[in-house]
């Protein structure tokens, strides 16, 4: 199992922005992922900044740790501006890059570019242009020359050379837990996203969380069965903070949620770097000694 982190970018790089990327690669993080939102809940007022020169910065500053988004989503990206910032970020962090993709909520990223009294995307909406942006992007990222005309989005002989550092192109995590999403994942991924069961966040227990995700994971199976893909190809990924569990609470509360998601298949957890005052609040002393020692413990 690997353990990463999640960097907000709410914090000026001068003041401590920085430091948190590059203590994230002395604390062993696998990867340290940033959200790629115009502004995110409870930060919306607040300070907060682009993912992708974030993590070019990031880049700059750490040499051996990944780096990643989670999640960029169709909202307010195109697949052709994007492919060409991902090959730039990718060749510049050496080939440390991954994408972190889903297909978006509907927050400020979904109603910031509206106008003429036009209304954001249903949910359905919001799947068919995921379903179209992702093999696009893939195609994008993986040949020199893409041209497509489709329903959502066009690209007419857009040159992408070199290309990616990692080959054929770099990874697509694909944050999905509907059968379309997950049918992206078995086709374009990776790795597979999880949050769990949003419907037991504040209701549900760990044990019913678990047992979604258990659900979860099964219908990813069958779906990638029915792809003619191997599941196992696919690196399994748990974003903490949205189920009922309490991880960061104590070092052994951790090690028993590592150690039941383990059981269940899943491959690597995803922390929040702790925010004061925030739903990220967090003891940063059991913080580090959870990226220390943590997986450790589960032998």
């Amino acid at each position: 199992m690997h353990l990463s982190t999640v960097i907000l970018p709410d914090r000026r790089w001068a003041e401590g922005g920085r430091a948190s990327w590059q203590r994230a690669e002395e604390l062993g993080f696998h990867t340290a992922y940033t959200y790629d939102h115009l502004s995110w809940r409870t930060f919306r007022d607040g300070p907060w900044f682009g993912a992708v020169p974030t993590l070019t910065a990031a880049a700059g500053v750490t040499s051996r740790m990944r780096l990643g988004t989670l999640v960029t989503s169709p909202n307010f990206r195109h697949p052709v501006t994007l492919a060409k910032e991902l090959i730039s970020l990718d060749d510049i962090s050496g080939g440390r890059i991954t994408l972190g993709i889903g297909a978006g909520g509907s927050g400020f990223d979904a109603t910031a570019l509206l106008a003429g009294g036009r209304e954001p995307w249903t949910p359905r909406e919001r799947a068919d242009h995921f379903g179209e942006f992702v093999p696009l992007l893939d195609r994008l990222l993986t040949e020199d020359v893409v041209s497509h005309e489709g329903k959502h989005y066009s690209a007419h002989e857009v040159r992408n050379i070199p290309g990616c550092v990692q080959r054929p192109r770099l990874p697509f995590a694909v944050a999905a837990t509907g059968p379309r999403g997950m049918r992206l994942a078995a086709r374009h991924g990776q790795a597979w996203v999880t949050t769990g069961d949003p419907k037991l966040f504040e209701s549900g227990t760990p044990e019913q969380s678990r047992a979604a995700i258990a659900g979860q994971l099964e219908r990813l199976g069958g779906i990638c069965a029915e792809a003619g893909r191997d599941v196992g190809e696919l690196r399994k990924v748990m974003l903490t903070g949205f189920t009922p569990d309490r991880p960061l609470e104590s070092f052994d509360a951790f090690v028993d949620f590592a150690g039941a998601h383990a059981e269940l298949g899943i491959e690597e957890i995803v922390v929040h770097w702790p925010i004061a005052d925030s739903m990220f609040a967090a003891d940063f002393a059991v913080f580090e000694k959870i990226a220390t020692e943590g997986l450790a413990q589960l032998g």
